[in-house]
């Protein structure tokens, strides 16, 4: 991937782990019920776990299709998905409910893997991925293989470097509103970039549309 791609996957890393939806929220109130900020943190690593796995599993569907599909088709089946899914977060007020406050770090995983792949977390990251060429075959094993691992190495490393972004931007995040804000404005708040999110899937999709390596 080019530096914009790197860049962008850093970006979106930040740009989720805003979203209070992806965890930070959930973390402020666990800490709040357990009043102290040790509980907040520890809330972070199994969310940005189950963060990177939704974000895996989008990436590495968009990587074999792009070794099945025409570019094309590709491109136009991930901008159709992401501004779909755009317009139905935009109509749709209802968020994922799983666990409740009482949770161990397996539940906090899933739960976390559940909200990013409610939010469509993955999604967003089609534009930049459709950036990257597709691994190609080769006639000669070496060379097949070859391309297969470096090709794996990037998407992993891709995932690794969203990933960071989200749990930096989603630990600062967390930290500030327990130790100085407080929840008093967070309905207004959720609202606020849950309208920003769905606009956002809206227009990943129709850069998507037009996208070009």
């Amino acid at each position: 991937m080019d530096i914009i791609s790197w860049w962008g996957m850093l970006g979106l890393g930040a740009f989720h782990g805003i979203n209070p939806g992806m965890g930070w929220l959930f973390a402020v109130a666990l800490g709040m019920q357990e009043k102290r900020r040790s509980a907040v943190i520890g809330a972070l690593f199994p969310m940005a776990l189950g963060h990177a796995i939704s974000i895996a599993v989008v990436v590495f569907v968009i990587a074999l299709a792009q070794r099945q599909l025409p570019e094309g088709v590709l491109r136009i089946a991930c901008a159709t998905v992401l501004f779909g899914f755009g317009v139905y977060k935009f109509f749709s007020a209802r968020h994922p409910k799983w666990v409740g406050m009482r949770v161990n770090f397996k539940d906090l995983t899933i739960w976390s893997f559940l909200m990013a792949s409610a939010h469509g977390a993955g999604l967003m990251l089609a534009p930049l991925l459709l950036r990257m060429p597709a691994a190609e075959a080769s006639g000669h094993m070496h060379h097949a293989s070859t391309s297969m691992t470096d090709n794996t190495i990037m998407l992993l490393s891709a995932v690794g470097v969203h990933t960071l972004s989200f749990f930096l931007v989603m630990g600062v995040v967390a930290v500030i509103v327990y130790e100085v804000v407080g929840l008093a404005l967070l309905r207004k708040a959720w609202f606020n970039l849950d309208l920003l999110w769905s606009i956002a899937l809206m227009i990943a999709g129709i850069v998507t549309l037009f996208l070009k390596h």
